[in-house]
């Protein structure tokens, strides 16, 4: 694979859904304690398989259960190709657009798309759109070329306290993807991790792609 010119540019991308008909369905009636249960107990993990002779929201090779959410996301590959965040069938994050992608808003009506520069950009920009989201908000993240340069250390314990256990070691040019949620207290089931390692890597600079995909409940399960 031939890569771009030596871009030095930077993007990690980040869909956030702020919905706030699943945030109604976790926090209304059950109780908003019972969102750490979303991450603990009641989860699917999709593994790909081949071939997939017919596919289902997302491209999962099966439909998930009632009252799931089906997702797919994908982290770029080197800084040709872009990252992709599939949420019930909609490309809510995606493209070659250097930076963080930030999507804020409901489900069927989202609101906002955003790129964050985490080479040459300003982190501050980013702690502006996390800082505020609100509790049971899910946050999807997929990188693209480098998510780490510009991350300080609130900027890692506001995605740990996402439920991110591999934020913290997260660098220059790794390959991450990530879905987690405001508020949970266990550590996220759906996250991938690939170090930037000349002797792994398989796009010279740069570590292959990672793809993830499954089901999350819309509601946590009851103790």
């Amino acid at each position: 694979m031939r890569l771009a010119g030596p871009l030095r540019i930077v993007a990690l991308v980040i869909t956030v859904a702020v919905t706030w008909i699943v945030v109604s369905i976790l926090l209304g009636g059950l109780g908003f304690p019972r969102i750490q249960q979303l991450f603990a107990s009641e989860f699917t993990l999709a593994v790909p398989t081949e071939p997939r002779a017919r596919k289902y929201k997302c491209g999962l090779p099966q439909p998930c259960p009632e009252e799931h959410l089906a997702f797919r996301v994908v982290s770029g590959a080197a800084n040709v190709i872009g990252p992709k965040i599939c949420l019930e069938d909609r490309m809510v994050g995606q493209g070659g657009k250097q930076g963080l992608h930030a999507v804020d808003g409901p489900l069927e009506n989202l609101i906002e798309a955003r790129a964050f520069d985490m080479w040459a950009g300003d982190v501050n920009d980013l702690l502006k759109f996390i800082r505020p989201l609100h509790e049971g908000t899910l946050v999807f993240v997929a990188s693209y070329d480098d998510p780490a340069t510009k991350m300080n250390e609130e900027t890692r314990k506001l995605f740990s306290d996402l439920g991110s256990k591999n934020v913290k070691d997260l660098a220059f040019r790794d390959s991450w993807v990530f879905v987690g949620a405001k508020g949970v207290q266990n550590k996220s089931p759906f996250e991938q991790h690939m170090k930037n390692s000349k002797h792994t890597n398989k796009y010279e600079g740069w570590p292959e792609a990672l793809e993830m995909e499954g089901c999350i409940p819309r509601r946590p399960t009851a103790s």
